[in-house]
């Protein structure tokens, strides 16, 4: 693999991960931990991530059960679920926190398919972007007489696959969510 190929691919390989990063921020209607990475507590005067001043899990589909290392801060984690924009009321018992999933309509459903759109096509457009980059580097190295011609085409050929297939990945990827979010 050339130096041209191992930067595409390193660029695209980039380009799905932050698109996966993207796509665990929507909100599908299904408990998933990572939804709560938002909520920061303050924590003895700190702002800490939820996750790491109680235990958090997902008993059902629909609904989170946080427990609290030091019952101390019950109050301070309700207030940051309140803040954080989350659009569920926690509801305390003194020891443990619950949390609701709110049903989502289709209307809203049908909005956050388009978005997911939007965030797929950001990805592939950071792809051929990296192919771009890398075709610019062969013409670069041609011209400078460093690449032959055969070998020029060779390695746009391979960087064209490379660029089918991590298109391939990104619409996996989206057709998957898309799945998540319209069944339920």
């Amino acid at each position: 693999m050339t130096q041209q190929q191992t930067v595409a691919k390193e660029h695209m390989e980039k380009a799905v991960s932050g698109l996966l990063g993207e796509l665990k921020k929507v909100r599908t209607g299904r408990a998933q931990v990572s939804m709560l990475d938002v909520v920061k507590v303050n924590f003895y005067g700190t702002l800490s991530p939820l996750s790491q001043v109680a235990a958090l899990s997902c008993p059902d589909a629909r609904s989170f059960l946080i427990s609290p290392w030091d019952n101390s801060i019950l109050k301070e984690i309700e207030s940051a679920i309140v803040k954080s924009d989350l659009g569920m009321t926690p509801q305390s018992d003194g020891k443990v926190i619950r949390l609701k999933v709110p049903e989502l309509t289709e209307q809203r459903r049908k909005d956050m398919v388009k978005s997911i759109k939007k965030l797929v096509e950001d990805g592939r457009v950071a792809i051929r972007m990296a192919r771009r980059d890398a075709n610019e580097s062969i013409k670069k190295a041609q011209k400078d007489k460093v690449m032959s011609e055969d070998e020029a085409k060779r390695n746009e050929t391979e960087i064209q696959k490379m660029t089918d297939e991590y298109i391939k990945k990104v619409d996996k990827i989206a057709e998957d969510k898309e799945k998540e979010l319209m069944t339920f």
